[in-house]
């Protein structure tokens, strides 16, 4: 991509932004970052953009600043409404993601993984397993660096796994990866998407590209994506967690795989440390994902029998007087406190609230009655859960994560589960999900402290 003396313009300075601005001056781009924020955080990254010679502006976009720009890459957070878009679009200027930026610029093999829930562990085991299988691989996206900031790392041999958004999918031309796996859509995101067809549609652009050299691994068990095969032109592989339609799916307690025409057990689900219906599907994905990477059985059966999960994502934090903390801050949907309460197997002290999506919050409520004795609601979206569970299970408001724990130590008897699963994100109270666990997690260590017996 010859990008050099043109005048490009990136829209957002958070990381994926000022990574892309980075990369653009590195390829000889006139560059310029604009932000609607002026807080610390673009403070930070102006200085750091204009000690390169990019130009910057903080605090609101000016039209100006958009035009006479040969190109726009927009950061993942940046909404279809803002004012920028607009003149870019007036002045028919090029609009690309930040992700479909750092494609032209890369010379790996990508394997990319969406979807609402699972995204992250997907990406890191499948990037675990390919380390261990002696392939190059850097792993990045949505979960941590972006793709334009690990560009120099990457050789034609390299193994790029991205976990990606549906908002970095919004704004793709040829972005096209040789593995693409669809895990789950579920209702997400209805605070940007008109509705969940729109959701839908922006999800499904990851095969877009893609031909019949390519890959696309689907989940058999989630019948709305069975019909994808029908659209799209890759070469697709079923994953479930019973036999039948799929390459891998679950036989005699094995996760087991179809490859090159054999048959491949990869490890008993019992020696399997992640835990749950949902993480099971995980393994499933990975695992097919690893063979057609050309990694052997035995090598994935390794990786995935010593995979412990990621933070904040159903992880056991601490038992204290039997009763067992659990810190899901991962559970930004609805559907994903459902599948963490599928894999709880106790009654279960439930904490949820957050910044509201606009999701509906109704669906959760069969399962609430089967496993849930008490909800304790925290942030903005309080208010609207209680609505839409009256009459399920009993509910109280906690104004702070730690009140909550604190209510839910109270609740809670010996067996049971405190399970902090939000279904929303975090924005209203704290930086983001990690931070939220964060807390969770030293109000469980308080908590314990004041009921040791001195």
């Amino acid at each position: 991509m010859n990008l050099k003396n043109k005048i490009v313009t990136v829209i957002g300075l958070g990381n994926s932004g000022v990574n892309a601005a980075n990369l653009l001056s590195d390829a000889g781009a006139v560059v310029r970052a604009t932000d609607s924020q002026d807080t610390p955080a673009t403070r930070e990254a102006q200085a750091a953009l204009e000690k390169r010679n990019i130009k910057v502006e903080i605090g609101g976009h000016t039209e100006n600043f958009i035009k006479g720009s040969r190109l726009i890459v927009v950061s993942p957070g940046v909404k279809e409404s803002s004012v920028a878009l607009q003149w870019a679009k007036e002045h028919h200027i090029t609009i690309i993601s930040e992700l479909e930026l750092g494609f032209r610029f890369s010379k790996g093999r990508i394997i990319a993984v969406t979807g609402t829930n699972g995204k992250s562990t997907v990406t890191t085991l499948i990037g675990e397993i390919l380390k261990s299988g002696g392939k190059d691989t850097v792993v990045c996206g949505n979960i941590g660096n972006s793709l334009c900031q690990e560009i120099a790392r990457i050789k034609d041999d390299t193994w790029v796994v991205i976990e990606v958004s549906s908002f970095q999918l919004e704004r793709i031309e040829k972005f096209r990866p040789e593995i693409a796996l669809i895990l789950n859509i579920t209702d997400d995101h209805m605070d940007r998407y008109n509705n969940f067809n729109d959701y839908f549609s922006v999800k499904s652009k990851i095969f877009r590209n893609q031909t019949a050299d390519d890959i696309l691994i689907l989940n058999y068990d989630a019948p709305y994506l069975r019909d994808l095969k029908k659209k799209t032109r890759s070469n697709v592989i079923f994953y479930s967690k019973k036999e039948g339609s799929s390459d891998a799916y679950v036989k005699d307690g094995w996760v087991t795989c179809v490859s090159e025409g054999k048959i491949r057990r990869i490890a008993r689900i019992s020696d399997i440390r992640l835990k749950g219906a949902h993480n099971l599907e995980n393994v499933l994905a990975s695992a097919i994902a690893g063979l057609r990477a050309g990694v052997r059985e035995d090598s994935i059966g390794r990786t995935v029998k010593n995979f412990i999960g990621l933070e904040h994502r159903f992880e056991t934090v601490d038992t204290i007087d039997g009763v067992e903390y659990v810190d899901d801050s991962k559970g930004t949907t609805v559907d994903s406190t459902c599948r963490a309460l599928e894999s709880c197997d106790r009654p279960v002290i439930l904490i949820a609230g957050g910044r509201d999506k606009l999701s509906d919050y109704t669906v959760i409520r069969g399962i609430l009655r089967e496993r849930v004795r008490q909800v304790i609601l925290i942030g903005e979206a309080k208010e609207r859960i209680r609505s839409s569970l009256d009459g399920t299970v009993e509910s109280i408001f906690a104004d702070t994560m730690p009140q909550a724990v604190e209510l839910a130590g109270r609740f809670a008897k010996g067996g049971e589960i405190v399970l902090l699963s939000p279904m929303c994100s975090s924005f209203d109270m704290f930086r983001d999900y990690k931070h939220r666990g964060e807390v969770f997690k030293e109000a469980v260590k308080k908590l314990k402290t004041r009921r040791v017996p001195i």
